[in-house]
């Protein structure tokens, strides 16, 4: 017996805000969208069904077998969720520019408190702690790090530069703790492909990254999926560790510190703003208004990753799974 139509479209209708909120992540620099999908509990769903587009699923495609490539493939989960995150990421771009240059310090701390929550998730899926999980752990936290703490490149607009954005950018927005967004920063094209060409529809920059990450990410989810099933405890240690070091980046006090040349003049963007290279960071050294508001607000980040593990927790992985096998169509 198949589902009821309206149980249907409730447990679509919350795939779908789980990718708007992996979109909304990959346009932040230092959050990374595959957290969101982890601790949101589709992380492994994404990749089997990313990694299912293969020779198997072309010949049901091409025989006209369209309700076993559905099934196989899980393609009405993976539209549904690929379509909030599309859409997310056109919506946020603009918002979210508007609020890092008007509200930078509340937009790191409500990050930094939903990055910090969302370890404690992840740890709890860890179903056995042994050396190797450990060493992961540590691996990725200082993976991370050394990314966090590297300088970016400069913008580059070369055709084949932006298949390579679009390659590494898609890869790290899957990888849990790694920022495809920061990816880009530090290939020096985050403002050119997620804010530039997003906001005007610069297809001459689109075209390209949408062509790597047609080509990195089927490709690079079957590694994962495969690493995954064969070790998910190291993996899930390794991507904890990447999360765990990427709150450096998150980190809510910090002063920028700009791009200049040999001369030490400031290398302005097109639109005549200097270029964020890092960032010195600090502690505030006395309590005020604005320490105690941003504080507020990293709470409500950790009360926020609190409620999506609730809700995530009353959904029924049963009903989802029902629905995989019983009814591959919407």
């Amino acid at each position: 017996m198949t589902m009821e139509t309206p149980q249907k479209i409730k447990i679509y209708l919350g795939i779908f805000l789980k990718g708007l909120g992996i979109g909304a992540a990959n346009v932040i620099p230092g959050v990374s969208g595959g957290t969101i999908a982890l601790i949101t509990g589709v992380f492994e769903r994404l990749i089997h069904s990313l990694k299912s587009f293969n020779l198997q699923s072309l010949k049901l495609l091409f025989r006209v077998h369209f309700r076993e490539f559905a099934a196989y493939t899980d393609i009405f989960f993976l539209i549904t969720i690929l379509s909030g995150a599309v859409l997310s990421i056109f919506t946020f771009a603009k918002i979210f520019g508007y609020l890092f240059e008007h509200f930078p310090l509340h937009v790191w701390s409500f990050f930094f408190g939903l990055i910090l929550a969302s370890i404690f998730y992840v740890v709890r899926t860890i179903e056995k702690w042994n050396f190797w999980v450990i060493i992961n752990f540590t691996i990725g936290t200082a993976i991370a790090v050394f990314i966090s703490l590297m300088h970016p490149a400069s913008e580059n607009s070369n055709f084949y530069y932006l298949i390579l954005c679009g390659i590494m950018g898609v890869v790290s927005m899957i990888i849990p703790g790694i920022s495809g967004s920061f990816v880009l920063i530090l290939m020096g094209n985050y403002e050119l492909v997620m804010i530039k060409s997003v906001n005007s529809l610069d297809f001459a920059v689109l075209i390209p990254v949408a062509i790597g990450a047609i080509v990195g990410l089927p490709s690079f989810s079957h590694l994962l999926s495969w690493i995954y099933k064969k070790f998910k405890n190291q993996t899930i240690g390794l991507l904890t560790g990447f999360i765990l070091g990427s709150l450096i980046l998150l980190w809510p006090w910090k002063n920028p510190v700009y791009l200049t040349d040999n001369n030490g003049i400031e290398i302005l963007k097109s639109t005549g703003e200097p270029i964020i290279q890092s960032y010195d960071r600090y502690f505030p050294n006395h309590i005020n208004v604005e320490f105690l508001t941003a504080f507020a607000i990293i709470l409500t980040g950790i009360f926020a990753v609190w409620a999506i593990e609730r809700i995530a927790s009353q959904t029924k992985i049963n009903d989802l799974k029902t629905m995989k096998t019983e009814d591959s169509g919407f």
